[in-house]
């Protein structure tokens, strides 16, 4: 196994982990009292979970966190925010739709690492009680679940009707 490789694709998952967690906080504050909120207030403690998970696969791999990529993503995600949207001064539909869209890239990537880890690594002991098809599972539901509030935002965002 490229060791060099395998450190450099476990902190870019890792940095995109932080940003996918940071985007879903974010958009838990700003969706407070809505159904959506209340999905994102799960979601954050799944993505918590997951990143925790990723933490944990690199450092029984014994890979070295990479902290200016984890820093580059958190400011990534804070200058995300600084986007046209339609709306200077409050949050808009369309920031909500383009950070749906954000979140669903993010579980495809969930679902890309553990299926790679899980391949790459299969046979190695010091992995062996990790689930990964659960942690796959997961995130496919994750991406389905997105994909319907993707949609719903959408309408409401171009003002059809849902």
């Amino acid at each position: 196994m490229d060791a060099r490789r395998l450190r450099i694709y476990l902190n870019d998952h890792l940095a995109a982990a932080q940003l996918g967690l940071e985007l879903a906080a974010r958009m838990h504050k700003e969706n407070r009292g809505s159904e959506l909120g209340s999905w994102l207030e799960r979601l954050v403690r799944e993505l918590r979970n997951d990143r925790d998970t990723l933490v944990d696969v690199m450092q029984r791999l014994g890979v070295p966190r990479n902290r200016f990529k984890q820093g580059a993503a958190w400011f990534g995600e804070k200058t995300g925010r600084l986007k046209l949207n339609g709306s200077l001064l409050r949050y808009s539909p369309l920031s909500r739709l383009e950070e749906l869209e954000g979140l669903v890239i993010s579980a495809q990537g969930r679902l890309g690492v553990w299926s790679v880890v899980e391949d790459i690594t299969r046979g190695d002991a010091r992995l062996a009680d990790l689930n990964f098809a659960a942690l796959r599972e997961s995130a496919r539901r994750q991406q389905e679940r997105l994909e319907q509030y993707r949609t719903e935002v959408a309408r409401e965002a171009f003002s059809l009707a849902a």
